[in-house]
């Protein structure tokens, strides 16, 4: 369960205890949550860029999961030294869709955020994402082509490719998105089980932001700046992988799992 606290002097922290001793975690000078948050954090190689990545986290997440591909550089000293008590997984598989499956089953928190380790994502827009479900929604979306969203990492081509593809998804699933190929999402883990993801590669963004419409799950997209990577050279490829998100949404469309209407929660939204 979730609340707002909006305490009478917003210089004292809003902390809590409910009747059944439940601690309210402050978020912010208006916002206090219950259930605890998880965040998954693929890696493969990415030692250079965790400190960056590990100082924009806000201190009041419940666990840091780092899934890691097999990285042959410093990657795990470097996030356990950052974070200590971090749940370091080891990623037996192979592929983006593979390590977050992997990050998703050691979870112990009510909530799961997804934060890429290249330095893109801004750790601090979390609370954006927290808020959202705790308002509510069951999906909260990253976007950066909301209002209120950017992108300083992406090509010409892959920016065409991703509006083509939202496209196709709208018109497809009767969603509403903005943009698609996105990493930065956070959820109840509760969703995990009407997601049933089962795919290893980059295409597991998507695939998530199908099923979510299929489900009849509430989403809010949230308004998100992705920042370039930091350093060394990311992993995607745009015509292999928009190739594998065209076989994905083809697969989803004749896969017979009927939509389950649900009211829509805000503008943005998929429904």
């Amino acid at each position: 369960m979730s609340a707002f606290l909006r305490p009478a002097d917003a210089d004292e922290p809003p902390l809590t205890l409910l009747p059944d001793q439940a601690v309210y975690r402050p978020v912010s000078s208006h916002l206090a949550i219950a259930p605890p948050v998880s965040v998954v954090i693929p890696a493969m190689n990415e030692a250079a860029n965790l400190p960056h990545v590990f100082t924009t986290l806000p201190d009041w997440i419940h666990e840091v999961v780092l899934v890691d591909g097999n990285s042959t550089d410093d990657t795990v000293r470097v996030a356990r030294e950052l974070w200590p008590g971090i749940t370091v997984v080891p990623q037996r598989g192979k592929g983006k869709g593979d390590a977050l499956i992997s990050g998703f089953a050691a979870c112990t928190g009510e909530i799961i955020v997804m934060v890429d380790a290249d330095g893109s994502a801004d750790g601090g827009e979390i609370v954006s994402y927290v808020s959202a479900l705790v308002s509510g929604a069951d999906f909260a979306k990253g976007s950066r082509f909301a209002n209120g969203g950017g992108t300083d990492d992406m090509t010409w081509i892959r920016r065409l490719g991703n509006r083509l593809l939202t496209a196709l998804v709208n018109a497809k699933f009767g969603a509403r998105y903005t943009d698609l190929c996105y990493g930065y999402n956070a959820f109840w883990r509760h969703c995990l089980d009407q997601l049933a993801l089962d795919c290893a590669g980059f295409e597991v963004e998507t695939l998530m932001n199908i099923r979510v419409v299929k489900a009849g799950l509430r989403v809010q997209e949230i308004p998100s700046h992705e920042y370039p990577r930091i350093h060394g050279a990311s992993n995607l490829r745009a015509v292999r992988d928009g190739l594998r998100v065209l076989k994905v949404i083809a697969r989803e469309r004749g896969a017979g799992r009927k939509r389950v209407p649900r009211p829509a929660l805000l503008t943005g939204e998929a429904r």
